[in-house]
């Protein structure tokens, strides 16, 4: 059944710009009943994650990274120390109220100071050398992503109630418990007695239960628990807050005056571009609402008055087109060729088999008679490893890897006449020399595997042929 309220998740980058959040969002000229009906679920303030584990991009190595890698046994102290300096600093910038910002810093304390104590006394056991911390490693993992979420969740409500919001801080982090029920268990109780018409939830996006958010989603878990909750109260619409339009291209490589924001699209291209890893949604969390007939709505922070890009089931444009074209600068094609394939079955299992156990992202694959390449989105280091097991089952294949890039062409329905051959004629008058391309029957990408060198070129040139030229004719025709 669905409810009369809007679930909505705000990413890190727009959590840490607090005046306009509450400028645009969370207020955005609201008073009395029109602040309630209203979920937000919080992502951590924008570099607290990687401060806390790792840094996303780089790999620098936070609390986590320096607990792990115990060659220092202070290091990780200094990290947490680190942590509790960007947190404190955090609340000194947003909070007015020194009663309020003195809660908010005593929150932040109390967590660290809980954490930490655990921390050290796994070190302790680990410093005897009897002690395998492979499992516990793990759960550690998840109690440190739990404090940033927390944190700008229990400050988000809290600066909330300074405005005289009947905001609540829902803490879904499992602090202080013991017992790891499911998500789903874990929703349904937060808000069993939680008056919507009244009151205004700040929910953390980390949840603590079965299995581990972190283990099970990786960055994603925020996504999952906002799709969740949308899902479970039965919510009309759910929104994803970000920095940014869901637009054409990136607008750094084509420029600010080509990209155009999308304003509807369908969750299969929603589906492409998490493939690609773009930040639209999670896919686990984009087919639970999907399943559940939830419309999403992804809207710029930065853009009170635009309605952003609506995501729904249904929705095909109403002409053949290029929605978005984007793609993976970096990734590696890995290149199994065995002669004596052809009518064998068992190959493609076992080389799944071995991506699988190195958590290797697969993006796609192609095959042939001998040859199955798989189009991953990894390291050179992380695919050399599963070469490396791949060469000793099959010593006599013949089994290479190469940098590649990945440019994307992807719409509700591209199936315009002649799109293909002038993909290509554009790409090669530019100079780009495509490697391979794949077409899929359902009509929504169309993939281009180019040089690593060769890719912003190749966005620009598709863009400029597949979305810029196709939209101006469309706009003539109407104007004759």
């Amino acid at each position: 059944m669905t409810g009369t309220h809007s679930v909505e998740k705000i990413g890190g980058t727009s959590m840490a710009a607090t005046a306009t959040l509450f400028d645009n969002v969370l207020i955005a000229g609201r008073s009395g009943k029109q602040l309630y009906n209203r979920i937000f679920v919080v992502s951590a303030y924008a570099g607290m994650t990687n401060l806390l584990l790792e840094n996303k991009k780089t790999g620098e190595p936070g609390v986590y990274g320096h607990f792990v890698d115990h060659d220092d046994a202070d290091a990780w102290r200094d990290a947490m120390g680190t942590v509790r300096d960007a947190m404190r600093s955090r609340n000194a910038e947003m909070f007015a109220r020194p009663e309020s910002r003195e809660e908010a810093d005593r929150f932040v304390d109390a967590r660290i100071d809980a954490v930490a104590a655990c921390l050290g006394d796994l070190a302790r056991l680990r410093s005897h050398g009897r002690f395998s911390l492979k499992e516990q490693l793990v759960t550690v993992r998840e109690l440190l992503a739990g404090i940033g979420e927390a944190h700008s969740a229990h400050s988000t409500a809290l600066l909330l109630r300074d405005r005289d919001v009947n905001a609540q801080f829902v803490d879904l982090t499992l602090w202080d418990e013991d017992d790891l029920r499911s998500l789903d268990e874990r929703i349904r109780e937060a808000f069993a007695s939680i008056d919507l018409k009244t009151t205004l939830p700040i929910v953390t996006g980390y949840a603590g239960c079965e299995g581990g958010m972190v283990r099970r989603y990786a960055r994603g878990y925020t996504e999952m628990t906002f799709s969740r909750l949308a899902v479970l109260t039965g919510a009309r619409e759910a929104i994803i807050h970000k920095e940014f339009h869901l637009s054409s291209a990136d607008p750094k490589l084509v420029g600010e005056d080509k990209a155009r924001k999308i304003g509807r699209t369908n969750y299969d291209v929603a589906d492409q571009l998490a493939n690609l890893g773009m930040e639209a949604i999670h896919p686990g969390a984009g087919r639970g609402l999907r399943q559940s007939g939830i419309p999403l709505r992804v809207r710029n922070t930065f853009d009170r008055e635009d309605e952003g890009t609506l995501v729904t089931g249904d929705y095909v444009s109403d002409v053949p087109k290029v929605e978005i074209v984007t793609g993976i600068r970096q990734m590696q094609a890995l290149q199994f060729f065995e002669q004596d394939m052809v009518g064998v079955k068992g190959y493609d299992a076992a080389i799944l088999d071995a991506l699988t156990r190195h958590k290797l992202w697969i993006v796609s694959k192609s095959s042939n008679a001998n040859t199955i390449t798989h189009y991953l989105s990894a390291s050179a280091a992380a695919v050399n490893k599963a070469l490396v097991d791949l060469q000793e089952k099959y010593p006599e294949a013949e089994i290479t890897k190469r940098p590649i890039a990945m440019v994307s062409v992807i719409g509700s329905d591209i199936s315009r006449s002649g799109l293909v051959p002038d993909a290509m004629r554009a790409l090669d008058d530019a100079g780009v020399s495509v490697i391979a391309m794949q077409h899929q029957i359902r009509n929504v990408d169309v993939q281009f595997l180019v040089e690593p060198r060769d890719f912003d070129r190749a966005v620009r040139v598709l863009h400029q042929v597949l979305v810029e030229k196709d939209e101006a004719a469309v706009e003539d025709r109407r104007a004759a």
